[in-house]
């Protein structure tokens, strides 16, 4: 798992959004975050300075410091929305998709909401240990595309 910066976070790997609105999420990421024990993930917009989205699951957020996004919201918590579509809570937009052999698939109002594109490069970022984020932009992303080591693309 490379660090593009010294002492910098950690990336996972870069992934597309594919024609097809899908995009796969890298293999480190799924095993450090444990995401096949679930068969749905949470995403929440990113920050204003990355973009993208952060992707977590129910089993790491709702007994951590961030459980009132569930608890404040049932029917995302109880997987009772349509899948993708965002909910707005303090300032974030929330959803939740499926998730099958580390693939989500996301929809067009996402991608128009999320301000995101199909073709986009999205980095995996190691976040906390609640979430990572599928960022965008930002010097972190620019910092990856000028890396001169190997970063993978999913």
């Amino acid at each position: 798992m490379p660090q593009v910066t010294k002492e910098g976070k950690y990336i996972f790997g870069w992934s597309v959004i594919k024609e097809d609105y899908t995009l796969n999420i890298p293999s480190m990421a799924m095993e450090e975050y444990e995401m096949v024990k679930e068969d749905k993930v949470f995403i929440f917009s990113g920050s204003k300075s990355t973009g993208g989205f952060c992707v977590t699951r129910k089993g790491l957020l709702k007994n951590s410091k961030l459980r009132g996004i569930l608890y404040d919201n049932p029917r995302l918590m109880n997987y009772e929305l349509k899948e993708g579509e965002l909910i707005k809570y303090k300032g974030r937009s929330y959803a939740y998709l499926n998730i099958n052999d580390g693939e989500i698939k996301i929809s067009k109002d996402m991608i128009d909401k999320l301000d995101l594109k199909l073709g986009d490069k999205l980095l995996s970022i190691r976040s906390s240990d609640i979430a990572f984020t599928m960022g965008l932009k930002g010097q972190l992303i620019e910092r990856a595309k000028n890396y001169e080591g190997y970063i993978e693309v999913y």
